[in-house]
């Protein structure tokens, strides 16, 4: 399921969602002043320097490396505690790997984890089949529910459908 939903509907242009609703623009100069450095984000070259009329241009620009400045820009200006789900890394993880994604939101320390899964909660992710358990009961507990689950299913395979 896609992190991008709200009360189970899937977010689209228009959706009123809850809470402030504000952006932010960002808006570079496709060249700097010396018209020596391409600022393009829509630029094809990766970030490189190459020789032009004798002298070296740097060329490209490096998206990854703006946007994780930029959050930690933001994080240390605000004084803001970022948790993994809300980082670039994680999001980029998430669209990539999304077994390793909530493999490491297994491996957080549990007040992050915590934070993390009512984050995720909140964008419509269910996390019920993320939750681990933290004591001998809630393992027994799970241990129970999933042996429900086997016996019924062994018994829906055993039936005929009378």
């Amino acid at each position: 399921a896609a992190p991008h939903r709200l009360n189970g509907k899937r977010i689209v242009r228009g959706t009123a969602k809850p809470g402030p609703q504000s952006h932010v623009h960002i808006i570079i100069s496709r060249k700097d002043a010396s018209n020596r450095y391409s600022l393009s984000p829509g630029s094809k070259h990766k970030t490189s320097e190459v020789q032009m009329h004798g002298k070296t241009v740097k060329r490209g620009f490096d998206r990854d490396t703006f946007i994780k400045n930029s959050e930690n820009t933001f994080d240390t200006l605000f004084k803001y505690r970022r948790n993994y789900v809300e980082t670039y890394t994680a999001r980029k993880t998430f669209l990539k790997d999304p077994k390793l994604y909530f493999s490491m939101i297994t491996k957080l320390p549990t007040n992050e984890k915590a934070v993390a899964f009512k984050l995720l909660q909140k964008s419509g992710v269910n996390t019920t089949l993320l939750s681990i358990p933290t004591s001998k009961l809630q393992l027994t507990i799970k241990a129970i529910n999933q042996l429900k689950k086997g016996i019924g299913k062994a018994i829906e395979s055993g039936s005929i459908g009378i």
